[in-house]
């Protein structure tokens, strides 16, 4: 450090004493404008994160970027270290914008991107040197002067293509619309990656020979010292959070038992904060709602923290990568919260049970109505055309006992006794799965209900289309069941039944005039009928005051 704010006075001193800048005070002003930044943001990081490479990086980067003012010299030692060093601290500056905020470079591109451009700034930077591209160096051995130019232009172009692809890079952890990080995070992703690309538009500008050339290297000066200002920036910002941790509490305090991501995110200043409750009876985690989720594996700009309670996982925390390394934020914030995340936990796992006994109860329907359709299909297939026949044969019999008027009359009694058997069956294979529904659809199966009611019924179905067999199934029970409570109990005189299709629900409303008293609670049929709709997502309500009739309205989710 010492070292490094020492080259800065000699900085100074060979740009004033030198007669080959133009406006040496302004390059000096310039030129120090981006290495104390570096130097002072490197060494405070250094100091508040020691266990971050970033820190001794930023400090490196300047201290590099102090000694390429050596070619200003005109001793031959000092002017040809500094000739050498001439693009390293772009490279560095690269390193250290891809290495944010922990100062390891994460991800193959990343890393290759780096390398190549250390490698383009030391060998391809030695070897025109080494051909004489400047003669007043040392490290000159041959004089081609022609090769060294075209060395130097390839060093140009591939530095300036590394440059505006590391922006690029950059351009990834930018927010975006679905998920916003922390705005001093944004600032700074922002910063570096317009520091990339006007020191690229630098290096094309030297390999064009624009005129205006040192315009454009006061504007690239100016925007690289801005990087570590909004770095401090992102440090002070990281600082102030720690004093949230008070405000955390007392919200804490206010509502124990509330939404724990608010008041998390604003104590650790990230908007983009996630949390995931670890449920030891499923062995997995999920979210506030209780449904499962999977940890991220740190992509994205993303990290993770997994909280501990009792050497057993309770939560995990998704952050901004940009926090992994305030470790005492985070175990402040951890410790501030811990008895309402065990809370929170608590309620996640409460919701996924609730999630799996919904689950179940729609498992338990399905596979009531699939049995109920192969046993109407075996009533059907079966018993039904074993009695048809049985009837037919019967008939037949009667027919040849022309002669024996007993025997004819004794047939025919057998006949209609089979008869009426046959239609009894297929009011048990109605009840159990109404066939008409399957083959016609909803709006022919009610129909054939209200024309069976045993009360005048009024129908009207507004549902264009066929609905899922589910919902079909449940509207059509809804109906039957409603209809068979009103002849046994209603001792109504009409009723009327309307089912709509909206907003992708489907409503069933069943109206009767009769002596009302209705109760889900009281009675096996009703609360069976509200147990079917409530397994697919609906649900049943019925107003039924005495002696003022009863209204009965089921909504069904139908997508």
């Amino acid at each position: 450090m010492v070292a490094g704010f020492g080259t800065l006075v000699v900085s100074i001193a060979l740009a004033l004493a030198g007669d080959e800048l133009v406006r040496p005070g302004l390059q000096a002003l310039l030129f120090n404008w981006i290495t104390v930044p570096y130097l002072i943001s490197g060494t405070i990081a250094w100091w508040r994160r020691p266990a971050s490479r970033l820190g001794p990086l930023m400090i490196a980067t300047g201290f590099v970027m102090a000694l390429t003012a050596l070619q200003w010299s005109t001793v031959p030692v000092l002017l040809s270290v500094g000739h050498l060093l001439d693009l390293v601290p772009a490279a560095m500056f690269l390193h250290v914008f891809l290495a944010y905020p922990t100062g390891r470079v994460a991800g193959r591109l990343r890393q290759v991107v780096v390398v190549a451009g250390y490698a383009t700034a030391v060998v391809l930077q030695l070897t025109k040197i080494l051909l004489g591209i400047n003669p007043d160096s040392l490290f000159t051995v041959t004089t081609k002067p022609v090769l060294a130019g075209r060395i130097e232009q390839a060093e140009l172009i591939t530095m300036s293509a590394l440059l505006l692809v590391g922006a690029a890079l950059l351009l990834v952890r930018r927010p975006s619309a679905i998920r916003v990080r922390r705005r001093p995070v944004a600032l700074l992703v922002d910063s570096f990656g317009l520091a990339l690309i006007v020191l690229a538009i630098l290096f094309v500008a030297g390999l064009r020979g624009w005129s205006q050339i040192e315009t454009v290297r006061h504007v690239t000066f100016a925007v690289l010292g801005l990087a570590p200002v909004v770095f401090l920036l992102g440090l002070l910002d990281a600082r102030l959070a720690r004093t949230d941790v008070g405000a955390l509490l007392m919200d804490l305090r206010a509502d124990p038992a509330g939404d724990l991501r608010e008041p998390l995110a604003r104590a650790l200043h990230d908007p983009s904060l996630t949390l995931a409750f670890w449920l030891p009876k499923y062995g997995s985690w999920a979210d506030s709602e209780g449904h499962a989720v999977t940890l991220p594996g740190g992509s994205d700009g993303r990290a993770t923290r997994v909280i501990y309670r009792d050497h057993e996982p309770v939560v995990a925390l998704e952050f901004d990568r940009s926090l992994e390394d305030e470790h005492e934020l985070l175990d402040a914030v951890a410790a501030a919260a811990g008895i309402a995340l065990e809370n929170s936990r608590l309620q996640a796992e409460l919701r996924a049970r609730l999630h799996e006994l919904q689950g179940s109860r729609a498992r338990v329907i399905d596979a009531e109505q699939q049995e109920r359709k192969r046993l109407e299909r075996n009533l059907h297939d079966g018993a039904q055309q074993r009695l048809v026949a049985l009837a037919l044969e019967i008939g037949l019999l009667a027919g040849q006992s022309a002669g024996d008027a007993d025997t004819k009359a004794r047939l025919m009694q057998a006949k209609q006794q089979v008869s009426a058997s046959l239609d009894e069956l297929r009011d048990v294979a109605r009840g159990i799965h109404p066939a008409v529904l399957t083959g016609h659809g909803l709006a022919v199966a009610l129909e054939s209900l209200a024309a069976q009611a045993a009360v005048p019924v009024t129908l009207e179905v507004v549902a264009d289309g066929r609905l899922p067999e589910h919902v079909e199934v449940a509207a059509y029970y809804v109906v039957s069941e409603s209809l068979t409570n009103i002849a046994k109990h209603a001792h109504a005189s009409t009723a009327s039944v309307r089912v709509t299709r909206s907003a992708g629900r489907l409503v069933v409303e069943v109206v009767d005039d009769g002596v009302g008293g209705a109760d889900t609670e009281r009675g096996s049929g009703l609360r069976g009928l509200a147990d079917r709709v409530e397994a697919i997502g609906g649900r049943l309500r019925i107003w039924s005051p005495a002696d003022g009739g009863t209204r009965l309205e089921a909504e069904i989710p139908c997508g």
